[in-house]
């Protein structure tokens, strides 16, 4: 603490501030990480850092917790031995760990400084010093340090500029997007979600002249900056901020229906954020062209996410499938399973220029049901129907099966074997 002090300076905090934090220690055990660094030597430290102080700042929902400590990763490792705190080791090199407390996962990063950037990621060494830290980050209001109680460390005046709403590179602009071009796609995070001012021009221009920058940028990064932003408090602002509008659209030209987001309606505005990342994927990408395939090789998104996406993307290419009734989409539930049907569902709600109270209600059907179960196995037919194991017992299941659907998953004896002697 008293090292802390001497380096930065230590801004005036208001009593609901402190119990915000005070709050945030109570229902997350993150004290225990706390105590076990404080307590390893005298003169180890750790701090919250970054998002979790901007959002109590903002009296917003706090959702993920980063720290910083002046601890090396192998300390830190050793902390969480010798106190029994569950961990992984997620970004060692650039020294990163994972707590697990509570169900609560927290960051805990060593302070660093930059020795070598390339524009995608940094060389870094471990440091003792918090302002050689904080000098690397990218914005002002990202570099705000806290104790456990809330008293603010600020070496760059964040607070001040969060309460103006005002989004400042730290050092010179141009230099830091250079450093890692993600920073662009972080700028229109924070400027959507914090700022109060236009665009300043110059930062206008040194983005535009950067968007080249992006080809170093793995799609994996991409993406995940991306999946922050949509889930960040003001996602809906994009549609009117025009230049941020125009830079995402060019960082992912694969988002053939981007427009969507500027003419959502009533319900799909209150409802964005209830909906997970892959199906607001599908609603930017599928258009009826092979656009969908493209965007899945290029972000490498998983097997079963694919699935989905593919789902929809088959559905709404062929035409003659669009029959969008109760017999056909008990139909698809049972052969694609729940999640694709609440998807296709969804994805006409969202799609609907105006609010579809009969799509609603379908979802709520929906939303309860499970699958159909067909009443005959095979082993029934080769005990009860005497049909031997082979091909042909095969093909009369799936007979059977076909019928079973057709008419709505009731089949009689006699139907079963009138089949059964075809």
């Amino acid at each position: 603490m008293e090292i802390l002090n001497k380096i930065f300076f230590r801004s005036n905090n208001l009593k609901d501030i402190n119990a915000e934090f005070l709050e945030l220690k109570r229902k997350t055990g993150v004290e225990q990480i706390f105590n076990a660094i404080e307590n390893y030597s005298e003169k180890s430290e750790i701090r919250y850092v970054g998002g979790c102080i901007r959002k109590i700042l903002k009296k917003q929902k706090v959702n993920d917790i980063d720290l910083a400590t002046n601890l090396v990763p192998e300390e830190v490792i050793e902390v969480f031995k010798k106190n029994n705190i569950k961990y992984y080791e997620t970004g060692l090199k650039h020294g990163t760990i994972t707590a697990l407390i509570n169900n609560y996962n927290f960051e805990i990063t060593s302070l660093r400084k930059d020795v070598k950037t390339d524009g995608r990621h940094a060389d870094v060494v471990f440091t003792n010093d918090w302002k050689e830290d904080a000098s690397r980050r990218d914005f002002s209001i990202n570099s705000i340090y806290s104790d456990l109680r809330g008293n603010l460390f600020d070496p760059f005046n964040g607070k001040k500029d969060l309460k103006d709403g005002i989004v400042n590179f730290i050092g010179d602009p141009e230099k830091r997007i250079k450093e890692d071009y993600l920073r662009i796609l972080r700028y229109i995070r924070f400027f959507l979600n914090y700022s109060k001012h236009q665009h300043n021009e110059s930062i206008i221009k040194i983005i535009r002249m950067n968007l080249n920058g992006f080809a170093k940028i793995s799609p994996d990064r991409l993406i995940n900056e991306f999946k922050k932003l949509l889930f960040s408090e003001s996602f809906l602002d994009l549609a009117n901020d025009q230049f941020s509008f125009e830079i995402i659209s060019l960082l992912f030209p694969q988002f053939k229906n981007i427009n969507l987001i500027k003419n959502l309606n009533k319900y799909a505005k209150e409802n964005i954020k209830n909906i997970d990342f892959i199906f607001f994927l599908s609603l930017m990408i599928i258009d009826g062209s092979d656009n969908a395939d493209y965007f899945i090789y290029k972000f490498n998104i998983s097997k079963k996410d694919q699935k989905r996406i593919l789902f929809l993307n088959d559905y709404f290419k062929n035409k003659n499938k669009k029959i969008f009734n109760i017999k056909n989409l008990w139909k698809i539930l049972y052969l694609n399973g729940k999640v694709s049907l609440l998807d296709l569902i969804n994805f006409q709600i969202f799609k609907s220029k105006k609010v579809d109270k009969k799509l609603l209600n379908l979802f709520d059907f929906f939303k309860d049901k499970e699958a159909p179960l067909m009443p005959l196995k095979a082993n029934t037919l080769m005990t009860k129907y005497k049909i031997p194991e082979g091909k042909d017992l095969g093909l009369k299941l799936k007979k059977i099966e076909s019928k079973w659907i057709e008419n709505n998953f009731k089949i009689s004896e006699k139907e079963i074997q009138k089949l059964l002697s075809n």
